[in-house]
């Protein structure tokens, strides 16, 4: 077996990366308080946890997955059965398997906990009777790449239709254009990985390469490595396009802070404190690039730094479990959380579906 895993390996080891990293946080989740975050569960979280009572996700148990594994779940199910991203079988998905479990309060339905761009969504649809492809509510969370992770394993050799299909699902649930474009870039930079592409310093000069090519919905004037327009040069198109490339530009930066010898955050979970505890993209994002990029060879190490920081630390394992696993491949991801994740198999067996659809294309 070759040392560098392969594209059907790299593809396999986002999505049960993803799965791995919701898991791990399903117990320690949203401790804002970082010392009661060690007197519940010790100095170092190593493993899937049971959520202790009166917390979010009480009564779930270790290895367990929340609300977002379970969408993302149903997303791949949905890939896997129409060979690709169908919008009226997502949804249809969504209206049949999820909103009939929700009461549009937080702490209910599947996982435990329906976060607020879910809620908003089942609010619109079931109470107000509107119809899908209304535009999405104003939450600045990373809901949207949670699922939409998969799509972007199943389209990662055509970054285009990956950028178009992300796109097209993120706006169910997000409104804001910001965050819009924060998970097209994501899912992009995902995309490279699953290629093979390194999270490097150069990783947002390959994309802005795609965004001159038109393959990538982002207006930028710069030219080549960000130099200035040319008298004379036309001004964009802006139509179908996000206003700034800056969503595809900040990775780089997270990545090469990485591995400055004159940047040091140790240990590294105090990436949390460094981009913040909170939910929003904004913060979730950098700590994000910077464990997959600071740990690319060391899955666990990635995603346990990405649990021990506290805060929305399940939404940071989720993102940088995806990031690491399409970097390791499945053989990184360490056995024993395999082997604790309940449902493994199946989901196994799905992430292995759509990787097959990857090498197809």
């Amino acid at each position: 077996m070759p040392n560098t895993p392969d594209i059907r390996e790299r593809a396999v080891g986002a999505i049960m990366g993803a799965f791995v990293g919701d898991a791990l946080g399903l117990g320690p989740h949203w401790y804002y308080d970082l010392g009661q975050l060690r007197r519940d569960y010790g100095d170092w979280i190593d493993g899937y946890t049971d959520p202790r009572p009166g917390r979010y996700h009480e009564g779930l148990k270790a290895g367990q997955s929340s609300q977002a594994g379970f969408i993302l779940a149903l997303t791949l199910r949905s890939l896997a059965e129409r060979g690709g991203y169908d919008q009226e079988d997502f949804c249809r998905r969504l209206d049949q398997e999820l909103f009939p479990h929700l009461d549009g309060t937080p702490a209910s339905g599947p996982g435990g906990y329906t976060s607020q761009s879910i809620r908003e969504a089942w609010r619109r649809r079931v109470l107000q009777g509107g119809a899908w492809g209304e535009p999405g509510g104003p939450a600045d969370t990373t809901e949207a790449i949670e699922r939409c992770l998969a799509i972007a394993v199943r389209y990662a050799l055509h970054p285009g239709q990956l950028a178009t299909a992300v796109a097209r699902n993120a706006a169910l649930t997000q409104g804001d254009d910001l965050v819009l474009s924060l998970t097209v870039a994501f899912c992009s930079v995902l995309g490279q990985l699953v290629q093979g592409h390194p999270l490097d310093a150069h990783i947002s000069g390959r994309l802005m390469e795609l965004v001159h090519r038109g393959e990538l919905p982002f207006h930028a004037v710069t030219r080549d490595d960000l130099q200035p327009p040319r008298p004379g040069d036309p001004d964009p198109p802006r139509a179908g396009r996000f206003a700034s490339p800056d969503a595809l530009l900040s990775p780089a930066y997270m990545a090469a802070a990485a591995v400055d010898p004159g940047i040091s955050i140790e240990p590294a979970w105090k990436v949390s404190l460094v981009y913040g505890m909170p939910c929003a993209i904004y913060h979730q994002l950098p700590a994000a690039y910077y464990l997959a990029a600071r740990f690319k060879g060391d899955f666990e190490s990635a995603v346990l730094h990405a649990v021990n920081g506290g805060g929305q630390n399940q939404a940071r394992a989720i993102l940088t479990g995806a990031l690491a696993g399409a970097q390791t491949g499945l053989r990184g991801i360490p056995r024993r959380f395999l082997d604790g994740l309940e449902n493994a198999a199946e989901l196994l067996g799905l992430a292995e579906r759509l990787a097959d659809a990857v090498e197809a294309t």
